[in-house]
Order: C-alpha cells, then structure tokens, then sequence
C-alpha cells in the first residue's frame, strides 16, 4: 500500500446506516453477519455482569484490536452478542506506516499491527458512529425477531497509551474529553441519519460514549510511567482505569518453560529483551497495590488486564516486520498462570471467587469458544477476543460462544455468573486446586487439557489447494468474507446467463482493506485475495490513487456508472451484470 494513501477510509454514518437497511431488506443480513449468527438473550440464564460498575449484558466483546477500530466491526461484534467494547487503542502518533501483511493466524495467532490506523479525529467519529448506530438497532423493530425485545446494556471501554506524554497531549486529551460527552459530535452526526431510520433522528442518544479506560502499557514502558499515567487519568479524567499487564511478568525462564517445553513450541523464539525492559513480578505486585489504595481513596475503581501479546522474534518471514506479537492458545496459558501467581502473591486482592478483592481482572488471551466458560469460572471479568475472530466465522463466533457458556451453567444449575464462579470454585477446591485459575491452568499444562494447548492441537494449516486464486471464480468457501475483521468483502451470487467460473463471485470494498493478510492466510487458493478479486472503490481520491486493479462506483442519475482502472476496461461489462442482477450491488451511494 502506498504511504501517501490512508490504509483504511472510514464509510459516512449515512451509507452505513442505508447499507443496513437495504441488506437486511434484500438478504436478510447486515455487513453480511447472517441472522442465524445473531444473539438472542436466554430468559434462564442471565450472562450479565458489571464492568468497573458500569452494567453489561454479557462477559464477552472484542479486544482492543483490528476488530474495535471500524464502526462497521463494533457493530457487527454487538449483533453477535458482545456487550463490553474496548475500543483500539488511542495514542498520539496517528499516522502510522505498518508493514504488510500484519496478521498471520495460520496455527496459533501472530501480528505486527498494534494502534489506530486512523487519524484520531477519525477514531473519535467510528466510535461515536457505532454508539449510534447501535443505539438505533436496539429500537428497530424488525430485529425483534432476532434480537429479542431488550437486548441489554452495553460498555465502550477506552483504550489509550502509550506515555503520559502523548496521553496528556491535546489531541489524545482531546479525545478522552469528547469520548466522555460526545454531544458536539453527535449533533454533527444526526443529521445524516437517513430517511430508513428517519423515526429515530431525534434519539436522545447518551452522550458519554465511554467513561473507563483500559491503559494499553504495551512493551517496555516503566513502572513509573504507568503509575503515573493511572493516576492522571484518574485525576485529570476522572475515569476508572484498568492497567494491561505483560505475560513477560512470569519471567524469562517460566515462559521458556511453559511455550517451548511444556507446550511444545520449540520454534517460538522469545525476545529475551524484552524481559528484561518489561515490568518485573515484584515490582508489578507493589504496582497493583500502590493504584488500588490510590483508587480506592478517590472513590476510583482499578482493575488490571491479562495479557497483553508475547513479544517473539518473526521466525517465519510471512509478516512484514520484527519482532512479531504472540497470542492465542500458548498465550492463553501464559495468562492463566499469571493470573493464578498474581491471585497467591496478592490474597484478597482480585475481584475473583474464593477472595474478597474489589481489583477487577480483564481478561484477553486466546478466549475461544471451548475455553469461554472455563476463563469466566476463574473469576476474570469480562473476556475479551481477537484472535478466534480472526479464523473462519469471524464474528459469527461470539453467538456460539455464548451458548456455550449458558449451556455450561445451565447443566449445572448456574443461572447467572456468580452462581457458575461459585461452582467452579467449589469444584476446583474440592479437587485439591487453589482455585479456578490454578486448576485450569494444571489442566492446560499437564491434564486432560494438555492437547488442546500443546502445539501438537495446534499445527495443522488451513486446508489449500493447488490452483492459482484468480479474479473471477474461486471455490467459493466465504472465508475471505468471514476472517476479514473489517467486513471489505462481500459476495454476490453469478449471474446464471454469465459466462464465468463460480457460483460465487467475490469482491473488496478497497476503502475498507487495510491489506492485514488474514484472507490469504486462510485462502485455499494461491494468491491474495484482497488484490486479486475486484477491488471496488467508493471514493474517487482513492481509486485515482490507485496503481492496482480497481473500479469507482459512483453514482448517476437512478443508477451508477463503474470506472476501471488500466487494463481492466473489459471486466466492467461483468461487473455490470452481476451488481444490476436480482441479488446485487449491496451498497446504496446516495
């Protein structure tokens, strides 16, 4: 991608709101999440909790990611069954030049991608967006069906770092204060609130969009720096502050022992550096100590998140820079064990079963379906998730995990989630365990558990056959549609009078790619998809910027006319057919 060009051009409240309501009308979907993967609330069994004190209806939501920067991918997350966002993480460089690809989810999870790709301006208005935008969905009735009638109450959850500098600068300042009364920006919105919706422009939207922050350390920054941070957001702000910590806290040796030995991960090579830069274990403890009397005597709330990725060296070559950033199933254990040390080293600390702590611990390392129900029993509130969104399914994954999880508690008798914390306390205990999170973590690193984390759970490719991925027909899997977390693909079935390969003809929405990589990973085909299939473009700076493949639609008179780049005027008469087909273009543009 070129430097002089934006990775990613956000889509106006106006088309994203229409696209809404002419896809749910047409395909019986939105931003092609299809309602089977919705998430309709069981009257039994009652997921709710309290984030830093704020309600939510549900422990699960993505993690500060590729998956929270999009109004699109916030709003999709919520249709799924997420109820507590934290949004990317906020700082003050914002215009980041990250090398492609920057996501490889082949076997476990590795990135290099690792703040906003927007200017922070723009972050702000995606935010506010998808707080509109789901505001308004709560109310529209022909999701009732799907949704249920209350769809219960839900947390955005700031994400800032990665200095006190640049968090105290005006333009991340600037951004908290707004994020905290948004009421200048939404009036700047409603407006263009369209016609479909046109019984909910005057909404009486809340305007503090989010008043918690999660303070994203990243790697190496000093025990100081995020003492100090912590209490200027408290203080300045006047926000509850949850502080992500390091799986490097275990020290260099246990995390050897545990990824390399243990887990069998011999070909991870850890950064030994980055050990030693990071915050150590004793002094974290005096840390999370320090900020809890420092919160409680402010009337704050403080909790702390695990973990933050694995700093390795990129062994594989595939992503574009180095170091590389571990998560995932290996990540997954690291984050157990610290959190089983952290609960013995500090008693009464933590907000989990079995303790009488008010530090509330965030947890977000390879949460997947069959771990969801185990994570929540440790006492870990909420359950944040990147990594599985990543794979085929995408956001369609968080409704089935959910069921799961009362499905869990159900069988059990659990009817809400201090009854189930109660149960797997109980049972850990009664087992011989110092609690949940110790009796999960010896399950994963020598019990009945062992093969699901091992690398030998973990080391079989996405399926791939031996074609080469062309621009017209393909095998038609979807996955390109499902991992993508910022929905630029999309599909539209072939025309039957054409003359081209493929029930399925497969298309990128260029503004809204931002070239991670994800799809060709999991691609069964050789090749990228995101430059191999039409790239379709809705801005004209855009598509003149563009040296590849591309088409601008724009719209004329009732219609649109298609523009092609260079060399692709021949494939305009085939995009015609299959956007003026019964099933086709999606999108409105006016």
């Amino acid at each position: 991608m070129a430097h002089d060009v934006p990775p990613l051009t956000p889509f106006p409240l106006d088309v994203l709101l229409r696209r809404i309501a002419l896809e749910f009308e047409t395909r019986n979907r939105i931003y092609d999440l299809p309602t089977a993967r919705y998430w309709k609330p069981d009257p039994d069994v009652d997921l709710s909790f309290e984030f830093l004190g704020r309600p939510a209806a549900t422990p699960v939501g993505p993690a500060a990611g590729p998956h929270s920067q999009l109004a699109q991918n916030i709003v999709l997350s919520w249709l799924a069954g997420a109820r507590l966002f934290e949004l990317k993480t906020v700082q003050i460089i914002d215009d980041l030049e990250i090398a492609r690809p920057c996501i490889d989810m082949e076997t476990v999870g590795f990135n290099t991608e690792w703040s906003q790709e927007l200017k922070i301006g723009e972050s702000l208005e995606e935010y506010v967006k998808a707080w509109m935008i789901i505001e308004i969905l709560k109310r529209w009735e022909p999701l009732r069906p799907y949704l249920g009638r209350d769809t219960g109450p839900f947390v955005f959850d700031m994400s800032v770092g990665y200095d006190l500098a640049g968090i105290s600068s005006p333009k991340v300042e600037g951004f908290i204060t707004a994020m905290l009364d948004a009421s200048d920006e939404i009036e700047r919105l409603r407006p263009l609130i369209p016609d479909a919706f046109g019984a909910m422009r005057d909404l009486d939207f809340g305007t503090r969009v989010a008043d918690t922050v999660t303070l994203s350390t990243f790697h190496g920054c000093p025990p100081d720096e995020i003492e100090s941070i912590t209490k200027y957001l408290m203080d300045h702000h006047g926000l509850d502050v949850i502080v992500k910590l390091n799986p490097t806290l275990l020290g260099f040796g246990r995390v050897c022992e545990i990824v390399q030995q243990q887990l069998g991960y011999e070909h991870i090579r850890l950064n030994r550096q980055s050990f030693t830069d990071d915050l150590q274990f004793d002094r974290g403890v005096a840390l999370i100590e320090e900020l809890r009397s420092y919160a409680k005597a402010r009337g704050r709330r403080f909790g702390v998140k695990l973990t933050n990725t694995l700093v390795v060296e990129n062994h594989k070559g595939f992503l574009g820079d180095d170091p590389m950033y571990l998560s995932g199933a290996p990540l997954h254990v690291l984050a157990t064990t610290l959190l089983d040390e952290l609960i013995s080293a500090l008693p009464n600390t933590f907000m989990v079963e079995g303790h009488d702590g008010d530090v509330q611990v965030s947890f977000s390392a390879g949460i997947t379906k069959e771990n969801l129900s185990e994570a929540i029993g440790m006492g870990v509130r909420p359950t944040t998730v990147c990594s599985d969104l990543l794979k085929p399914g995408g956001y369609g994954r968080i409704a089935p995990m959910l069921s799961r999880l009362a499905d869990d508690m159900r069988a059990v008798g659990a009817y809400s989630l201090q009854s189930w914390r109660t149960h797997e306390w109980n049972v850990a205990k009664a087992a011989g365990f110092r609690g949940a999170a110790h009796a999960h973590m010896v399950a994963m690193l020598s019990g009945d558990l062992n093969s699901i984390y091992h690398l030998t759970g973990n080391e079989k490719l996405p399926r791939h056959v031996d074609h080469n991925l062309e621009m017209w027909g393909c095998v038609a899997c979807n996955f390109c549609v499902t991992v993508c977390p910022n929905d630029a693909f999309f599909r539209l079935p072939t025309p039957k009078s054409m003359d081209v390969p493929g029930r399925q003809q497969y298309f990128v929405l260029a503004e809204a790619c931002n070239e991670c990589g994800n799809c060709m990973v999991f691609c069964p085909e050789v090749g990228d998809p995101a430059q191999i299939k039409p790239k379709i473009y809705l801005d004209p700076s855009r598509f003149a910027a563009t040296v590849d493949q591309g088409f601008l639609v724009a719209p004329s008179g009732s219609g649109f006319t298609i523009t092609a780049s260079e060399g692709h005027e021949s494939d305009v008469t085939r995009l015609a057919e299959i956007f003026h087909a019964d099933e086709g273009w999606p999108i409105p543009l006016k």
